[in-house]
């Protein structure tokens, strides 16, 4: 069922979304009777404009939260489920604090976030659900204080660039505008590629796995989609057609973006550290071909970093680890040693075994640095 579908894009997404600022746990179960929670987020090293960027997501995520995305209006049941799986949860770590001979402070509960396109007047009031105009937008609906959560009605939501990130888990019409008003972003924006990169795996999903049950609005959906990619398939088409590669239209839109992703990282480093150090330009080429998800962690990862000398140091061994994390997978110790011992080469020696990384195989690699 495309329903299935659509519950793994909303997962993703959120975890996508909240993975640079938090931990995320997919699908964490609860008690013997294994309620899975579709998305547990505790809060990490605070990064402030991320967290701005995200908007009314990200004010969501000040704490330790679950997020449960619907795709069709939630019903009675679906809401007793949900607080079902909080109050499992709150027993949970109460016998956990007994186990470790501490206090259990209720404080710590995380915060419940229902999320649904619509919900009537009657389910909203039936929990007691309240809005909160002084602190919160219209369309969120917060249950009495010790039962820690809401109901967010995506479709009540005003429609401005706070709420973009929530609209896109919206439905129809609301999740179509959504979709197109992400065109309005800057084509280098991190969350405007990330999500991208999930409402076109969302795409092939639908048009792949269930091409004969879409219904209307999920043709209309793809059709929504669509024209986000025409731009960057044109540039890539030009791109092939002036450079004479005679690959395909597929590696020339590869090659564009990956060439996009060079580019933002040629200048976002001297604008975070003054200049490019040599050993950092060795590193630009194999980086620009990771995936937007980990080349936007990338990015972050690195403006968290002091300017200074120390800040510099960090910043290589940090692109180093993205680099050999693409043919090594090791473990954090193993990786560590690799990584110091690939960034203390000379420039001429790390140009020239970066430049043979994609022939050597594992063990080979492993051979020069360990």
């Amino acid at each position: 069922m495309t329903r299935f579908i659509h519950d793994r894009f909303a997962k993703e997404y959120l975890e996508e979304m909240l993975s640079p600022i938090g931990k995320v746990n997919i699908g964490r179960d609860v008690t013997s009777e294994v309620r899975e929670i579709d998305v547990y987020f505790t809060p990490g090293t605070p990064i402030p404009e991320y967290t701005e960027n995200l908007g009314l997501l990200g004010k969501m995520a000040n704490t330790t939260a679950i997020f449960e995305p619907f795709r069709n209006p939630i019903a009675l049941g679906d809401v007793w489920n949900c607080t079902s799986k909080l109050f499992d949860l709150r027993r949970e770590l109460e016998r956990q604090a007994r186990r470790e001979n501490t206090r259990y402070d209720d404080t710590k509960l995380p915060f419940l976030w229902i999320l649904t396109p619509t919900a009537s007047k009657s389910l909203v009031s039936g929990f007691g659900g309240t809005p909160d105009p002084s602190n919160w937008l219209e369309g969120i609906y917060f249950f009495p204080e010790h039962w820690r959560g809401a109901i967010v009605v995506i479709h009540q939501l005003p429609e401005t660039p706070e709420t973009l990130w929530l609209r896109i888990l919206g439905k129809g019409k609301v999740q179509q505008r959504a979709i197109s008003q992400l065109s309005s972003l800057a084509t280098d924006d991190p969350l405007r590629m990330t999500a991208l990169e999930l409402l076109y795996r969302l795409q092939s999903n639908l048009v792949t796995d269930t091409p004969q049950q879409l219904e209307p609005e999920e043709r209309e959906l793809i059709m929504a989609i669509t024209p986000l990619f025409q731009q960057q398939i044109q540039a890539a088409q030009q791109q092939a057609r002036e450079e004479g590669l005679e690959r395909g239209l597929e590696r020339g839109l590869e090659r564009g973006r990956q060439e996009q992703q060079r580019l933002i990282l040629s200048d976002f480093l001297p604008g975070k550290f003054g200049e490019l150090s040599p050993k950092m330009s060795v590193f630009l080429t194999p980086l620009s071909k990771l995936s937007a998800t980990e080349f936007t962690r990338m990015l972050l990862a690195i403006s968290m970093l002091s300017v200074d000398e120390s800040g510099q140091e960090q910043a290589v061994k940090l692109l180093a680890e993205y680099v050999l994390k693409r043919y090594l997978n090791e473990s954090a110790d193993i990786l560590a040693t690799a990584v110091r011992n690939l960034v203390e080469l000379s420039v001429t020696e790390l140009t020239v075994l970066v430049e043979e990384m994609p022939q050597l195989s594992a063990d080979e690699l492993r051979a020069r640095l360990l």
